[in-house]
């Protein structure tokens, strides 16, 4: 019988991981995903190879085959990836993004300003598929806003974050979103429609508690939000026939059309939208002196698969308007490969095996079952200090064992996220707890009792799962 790692020799290379991990967010703080946190996944996976060949007399092509197997399986979310790229770029530039904040900007009532920052920031996160992107551009302009009309800067950065971390939660165009759905082998939208049952009650009662503070608060100064309005319209071409794009990629996606298909339109669409209401950034992003129809190509091209950088004049709106592209999200699919390998290496050398039976044994029914995905998500969360790195391992440790116990997919899928994406903020030393902070300049410690959403959802989670609620099993 094939000798199988221990649960203690299997934490071995999660603790190397672990403190590379730390060491290279001390060393890189917000820029480790640039390379510090591939390349320490890669030693791990060696770590986790070199236990396996050497002590349990595995042989390199079983570990060559899982690693492979496992980038295989997420290829498909890579393509996804990259035109979401495209399609972010595409719906900056177009107008299509501006013009739902102009409008979202004018339901602000500073009775309502904490329900409607959540809602705002909601918005904007499911349309750019980034809760970072979201913090740190209309984010930053919201907390100055909230802190002139008075409001403590904990509630508004919760406001903020709530809102921000449940678009990117719901969104096709959230790299989370697509890798959770991946690693547990789930289609995106029947992942993103499974997750509604515990994701709208959560946002629900946080508005609801972030309407009745907003009541409880009375100001009147709103000078912030009309002038944020009018560097955006000053810069684009604001129409309410931007909106089509929005509503052609819900009729897909409510169809049910497939997910890259569904991106794809959404980004052509965007792009015919860019050159009839937006040619003279086109022309901008292009840069060059004769606006003609190859600058104008050149700069819709441009806008698919590279960054973009416009001037309006406002840091927060530059900030704000300015994408990645197709380019931008090369270094979280760098992650997701490296990720894999590590992945990977840890199912051949049976040390995820080891680590899920100590699980297996206190699985009794689905409650507890959720609640230890849960528990082993936020437990990764804490231990890795990166929601990406915790999706990936949260989703192969439990995977097979949903499989066995005969649950869908998608019960893992949106588990993973209750419990790993929207918690990743919340810790200190995580990669997006430290970002967000440094962003909004309000400490984790400041915000996290105000992060309604992030707080309720893992909780949202296991009663669901209690009630058992839309929880399938198939024998």
């Amino acid at each position: 019988m094939k000798k199988v790692p221990s649960p203690i020799i299997s934490l071995i290379p999660i603790i190397v991981l672990t403190g590379l991990l730390v060491a290279t967010i001390r060393s890189f703080s917000t820029d480790a995903l640039e390379g510090g946190s591939q390349v320490s996944l890669l030693i791990a996976a060696a770590v986790c190879i070199f236990i396996g060949t050497i002590f349990y007399k595995i042989e390199w092509r079983d570990f060559e085959f899982a690693i492979i197997n496992n980038i295989t399986g997420v290829v498909p979310a890579i393509l996804i990836l990259l035109i979401i790229g495209a399609l972010s770029g595409a719906w900056m530039v177009s107008g299509v993004v501006p013009t739902m904040i102009y409008y979202g900007m004018k339901v602000i009532h500073p009775s309502y300003f904490l329900a409607s920052t959540c809602i705002i920031c909601a918005l904007v996160s499911i349309m750019t598929g980034s809760s970072w992107t979201t913090i740190a551009t209309i984010g930053i302009a919201l907390l100055g806003i909230g802190k002139i009309q008075g409001f403590p800067e904990g509630w508004i950065a919760g406001a903020i974050i709530s809102g921000a971390y449940f678009g990117d939660k719901m969104s096709p165009l959230s790299d989370t979103t697509v890798l959770a759905a991946s690693v547990t082998d789930t289609p995106l939208f029947k992942h993103i429609r499974y997750m509604l049952i515990t994701t709208v009650p959560s946002i629900i009662i946080a508005l609801i508690i972030f309407t009745i503070m907003g009541l409880t608060h009375s100001v009147e100064d709103t000078s912030h939000i009309e002038a944020f309005n009018q560097v955006l319209e000053s810069k684009f071409n604001i129409s309410p026939w931007l909106l089509l794009v929005p509503v052609i990629t819900g009729v897909l996606i409510a169809k049910k059309a497939p997910s890259l298909v569904t991106l794809f339109v959404s980004t052509i669409a965007a792009g015919i939208c860019a050159l009839i209401f937006q040619p003279e950034l086109l022309h901008e992003i292009a840069n060059e002196i004769n606006e003609g129809t190859h600058t104008t190509f050149k700069g819709l091209m441009m806008t698919f698969y590279g960054s973009t950088s416009l001037d309006a004049g406002d840091t927060a709106v530059n900030q704000l308007i300015s994408t990645r592209g197709m380019a931008g999200m090369l270094n979280t699919i760098w992650l997701i490969i490296c990720a894999m390998c590590f992945g990977g290496a840890m199912t051949a050398s049976g040390m995820i095996g080891s680590l899920t039976a100590v699980f297996v044994k206190k699985i009794r029914r689905t409650v507890t079952m959720v609640s230890s995905t849960v528990f082993a998500g936020i437990s990764l969360n804490l231990i890795t200090a990166d929601q990406y790195i915790s999706i990936v391992l949260t989703g192969n440790m439990f995977n097979e064992i949903y499989k066995k116990e005969g649950y869908e997919s998608c019960l893992l899928s949106r588990t993973t996220e209750d419990a790993v994406t929207v918690t990743s903020v919340l810790i200190p030393w995580n990669t997006c707890g430290m970002t967000q902070a440094t962003i909004l300049n309000v400490s984790t410690l400041t915000y996290l009792p105000y992060c309604f959403f992030n707080l309720l959802s893992p909780i949202m989670s296991i009663i669901v799962a209690a009630i058992g609620y839309k929880i399938r099993r198939f024998k």
